[in-house]
């Protein structure tokens, strides 16, 4: 058995910006434009008209502030609001391979290592940009990497989750040093003309490299323990897929088909169970809550993060115990504790313990004890 380690990261953060207060502009201008154009269906009770946005509300129910996009015209266009991205030529790099290398090409700069080092990649993602060949695959020659490559989907949970699978090759010798990825290009998935939901997502990529603790170049995090679950659960969900085709009007603009949440259940059912599955994994690993230096929690929402350090702690966490990036990022499905790991982590000394937890849809939730090697 050989001690797998976290040895560098890096994260791909698209250059544009949309502010809570541009958000807002933009759909509240779409809003007005459709109740205008409703208006009689909407008198008749026949539609239901859409609610103007305000960036107080998506600040006091989010704790977001703006969030990073790979196309702000589109987003914001009142006529469209969604992003528009250039179609690409099969034999052209993705878009999602694209922003993978980046972030790859920087986790291994801090590794210290470079593509002809690596066994094995992991893409693990929420949206995947196709079904196949591979994302993983693409990367994977992009970067020049001998080895194998595979995609793995568990939603907001999927780097949480690629980090075990990532381990348990370090462990078991089938790997020496494996790439995760994590690109998340929220953005075309999310429908920017729901009120309740359009102010949630960001797009970002985030890429970890992890390998045989024995082999570091640079200062290292041993991954002590990791711990996964899941309960199927349809109250976030996403319908599109292959099959979308085969069903009645299937091709129309379907509601179903971008992301869909009952947010006030999610948050009463994720919260206590991810907080129990927190305690549970320190306890048996003998850790005390007060033992740990930081948690580096799944970045959707600021009240979620603050209850779930509330029951694991027994106490408020402190900022420093418990970093947010939601702010400036925004949700950014899987990519979120890994934001929060790369960008609160250099500071920690020898024997500091942390862990990496994520929780989405599924449900599912993952959780990595972590130990700031010498």
């Amino acid at each position: 058995m050989h001690q797998p380690a976290i040895t560098g990261t890096g994260v791909f953060t698209p250059s544009q910006v949309i502010t809570n207060d541009e958000l807002v502009a933009a759909f509240n201008a779409y809003a007005d434009k459709f109740n205008a154009e409703h208006a009689d269906a909407i008198a008749a009770g026949e539609v239901e008209a859409k609610p103007q946005s305000n960036s107080d509300f998506i600040f006091a129910a989010s704790g977001i502030e703006q969030r990073y996009v790979l196309d702000k015209e589109g987003v914001l266009d009142p006529d469209r609001m969604y992003p528009r991205f250039r179609e690409r030529a099969d034999d052209e790099l993705s878009l999602m391979a694209e922003i993978a290398v980046d972030a790859a090409t920087k986790a291994m700069a801090q590794a210290g290592i470079s593509a002809a080092d690596i066994d094995a990649v992991i893409c693990a993602a929420s949206n995947m940009e196709r079904a196949y060949p591979a994302m993983a695959v693409e990367i994977q020659q992009a970067l020049g990497i001998e080895g194998f490559a595979f995609d793995m989907n568990v939603a907001c949970s999927s780097a949480t989750f690629g980090l075990q699978q990532a381990s348990d090759m370090i462990k078991s010798g089938s790997a020496r040093k494996v790439l995760m990825v994590n690109p998340e290009i929220t953005s075309g998935h999310l429908e920017w003309r729901d009120r309740d939901c359009h102010f949630i997502f960001g797009d970002v990529c985030t890429a970890v490299i992890v390998e045989r603790a024995e082999d570091a170049q640079a200062a290292r995090f041993d991954i002590l323990d990791t711990r996964l679950l899941t309960i199927f659960s349809n109250n976030i969900r996403n319908n599109n897929g292959f099959l979308r085709r085969t069903r009645p009007h299937g091709v129309e603009d379907r509601r179903d088909m971008q992301f869909m949440q009952e947010g006030r259940k999610v948050f009463k059912q994720v919260v206590p169970t991810v907080a129990k599955l927190m305690s549970e994994h320190l306890s048996d690993n003998d850790i005390a809550p007060e033992s740990l230096k930081r948690m580096w929690l799944h970045q959707a929402n600021k009240s979620m993060n603050d209850l779930i350090g509330k029951k694991v702690m027994g106490r408020e966490p402190t900022r420093d115990e418990q970093p947010n990036i939601l702010q400036d990022y925004a949700n950014t499905s899987s990519a979120g504790s890994i934001i929060a790991f790369s960008k609160y982590s250099d500071d920690l000394e020898a024997g500091d313990l942390g862990v990496i937890c994520s929780f989405g849809a599924g449900y599912s939730v993952g959780s990595v004890i972590v130990r700031r090697a010498g």
